[in-house]
């Protein structure tokens, strides 16, 4: 079963876009605007991910529905194989290089699992704080809200020429992933 289900992109958007929203139905032209792929991959991939029992189909208006059967025995692990795939550090890091000039972007506490007493993460340069906000409160799932600082690169460089003891923690502990280093 393994080697049929990750076999191809648009089947990875499909798991992906099901598993996110499992509550939810599509059709297949919706799912052909969502995902930007082709109708014919659409359709054979429907019909595997149905072969195999992950997704239902019912008609409703003329039109025919997928979506989500809760009784698949690997739904859960499934879910959690995407999660964990959408919020790993390299795709967060991508992400967060999107939304301004990322000089240094550190990250620590939930993003290592270890505790923090300051923040999750540390940003250098110029960026969206509220874009930012948006996409850590939205599409990162955690425990509990991120917590980050966003500095500009003088900034940096003084506190960090002052020894100051918020940016030696961060960078000194070996934990801490450097996701970008520009400076």
């Amino acid at each position: 079963m393994l080697k049929r289900l990750f076999t191809s992109n648009t089947r990875i958007k499909l798991l992906t876009l099901f598993l996110l929203k499992p509550d939810e139905e599509f059709f297949i032209r919706e799912l052909t605007r969502k995902l930007s792929e082709q109708i014919n991959s659409i359709r054979r991939e429907l019909d595997n991910l149905k072969k195999m029992g992950f997704l239902r189909a019912k008609m409703k208006n003329s039109k025919k529905y997928y979506c989500v059967n809760h009784n698949f025995i690997f739904l859960e692990e499934l879910k959690s194989i995407i999660v964990k795939a959408l919020s790993s550090n390299d795709n967060i890091a991508e992400e967060v290089k999107k939304m301004g000039e990322v000089k240094l972007l550190v990250l620590s506490g939930l993003f290592v699992e270890q505790p923090t007493k300051t923040v999750d993460m540390l940003i250098v340069g110029q960026m969206d704080k509220t874009r930012l906000t948006q996409y850590l409160n939205n599409e990162i799932k955690t425990s509990r809200p991120v917590k980050f600082a966003i500095m500009t690169e003088e900034d940096y460089k003084y506190r960090l020429g002052c020894n100051d003891k918020f940016i030696s923690e961060i960078i000194s502990d070996p934990t801490n992933q450097v996701a970008v280093k520009l400076i």
